[in-house]
């Protein structure tokens, strides 16, 4: 259960990966170069025309040059999208008397139409707009709008982009394929997870992820190395363990902790004070049995978790072997064991933690073997 103002704002935020300050300052320089470079560019091909540059320019800069690895930033979509939606937002502007109408079904159908020729563009959308609601200069251009300005800051833009991270030595545009040598996966994708399988798995999706099959496959195949990695060595319980434990304070009410256990759909929970302490653990049933003898009056005072924890707790260290806790799993049928590290709660090993281990040492033994 959320508490905390922070805890609301965390769900609400992306999960993106934060760049460090280099990257980020050079993000915002490539689009500073690119918006300043391409729109004195168009300037003086147009002359004296008041459409030189339009705003969605801005809105594609921050594809461009912050996020160049997406599918939604490569030229295809630049170009391509951009120029749909002018024409569709021309159009509607001339067949559609009503501009609120106009605008409404120009951007709903560019994104009909960037969907179905693979050039999804965000920006695109208020380029749509701009053809309906862009004032008299951009309706006294008619279609021409299409190739200047659209076109003409679209390319200028997207060039200047191709250079700027060609200079810093990032790629782009993206390539299709890890293999550059052959259409085949590569040798470590022939032996696990191949292109194809990636390709059967989009497929299923409903949704459009902003992220490339080239940026997956990647991310799978470093992922495989570290994992890889790791298998040759013995476990260790702070290898396996969650480290983003769900805990309950010695302090809370009971009511509190009951919540939780709803919630999360948990059958035990850690116990900490206010130090991060392990102090006890309390398990649902304990919270069962004490609404049970609730209307007790020898048990009136029974209203926080410290009253009814189990405070004798079984606990592991980080680095002790996870084979170590095989019979509290199997002889005993624990669920979980807390770990800790100078009596500080670090982290919670699951049944479900153990099995997945054991099962890919299995599967490693199995292959071996072979």
């Amino acid at each position: 259960m959320l508490h905390t103002t922070t805890d609301w704002l965390n769900i609400l935020k992306p999960n993106f990966k934060v760049l460090s300050w280099t990257e980020r300052l050079r993000c915002g320089l490539g689009a500073l170069l690119g918006l300043a470079l391409s729109s004195l560019i168009s300037f003086w091909i147009l002359g004296d025309l008041n459409t030189w540059y339009i705003a969605p320019m801005g809105a594609s800069s921050v594809l461009l040059f912050a996020v160049p690895a997406s599918p939604l930033s490569q030229p295809w979509n630049v170009v391509l999208g951009n120029t749909i939606a002018a024409f569709i937002g021309v159009s509607c502007y001339h067949f559609i008397p009503n501009l609120t109408v106009a605008f409404s079904v120009a951007v709903a159908l560019a994104i009909v139409l960037m969907l179905s020729t693979d050039s999804l563009h965000p920006p695109s959308g208020a380029v749509a707009i701009t053809a309906v609601l862009g004032g008299e200069s951009i309706h006294q251009l008619g279609y021409q709008f299409l190739f200047s300005p659209v076109l003409l800051n679209s390319v200028l833009l997207l060039l200047i982009a191709m250079l700027y991270h060609r200079i810093c030595g990032k790629p782009y545009p993206q390539r299709a394929q890890i293999n550059t040598r052959t259409t085949d996966p590569t040798p470590t994708q022939k032996v696990s997870i191949q292109p194809q399988d990636i390709q059967d798995v989009l497929e299923q999706q409903t949704q459009l992820l902003d992220i490339s099959e080239y940026d997956l496959q990647q991310l799978i195949m470093q992922a495989q190395e570290k994992a890889q990695a790791r298998a040759i060595q013995t476990y260790t319980c702070q290898d396996i363990m969650s480290r983003d434990v769900i805990r309950l304070n010695a302090q809370d009410d009971i009511l509190v902790a009951l919540d939780k256990f709803k919630n999360m759909n948990l059958m035990s929970l850690p116990v900490v004070d206010d130090h991060n302490t392990l102090v006890g653990t309390l398990a649902l049933y304990e919270v069962v049995e004490w609404f049970k003898g609730a209307t007790d009056m020898r048990n009136s005072w029974q209203h926080q978790v410290k009253d009814i924890m189990v405070r004798q707790v079984v606990t592991v260290k980080p680095m002790q072997p996870i084979q170590d806790l095989i019979p509290y799993f199997v002889e005993r049928s624990f669920n979980y064991i807390p770990v800790v590290d100078q009596q500080t709660l670090v982290g919670m090993i699951s049944r479900a933690d153990m099995i997945a281990v054991l099962n890919q040492q299995l599967m490693q033994h199995a292959d071996s073997a072979k």
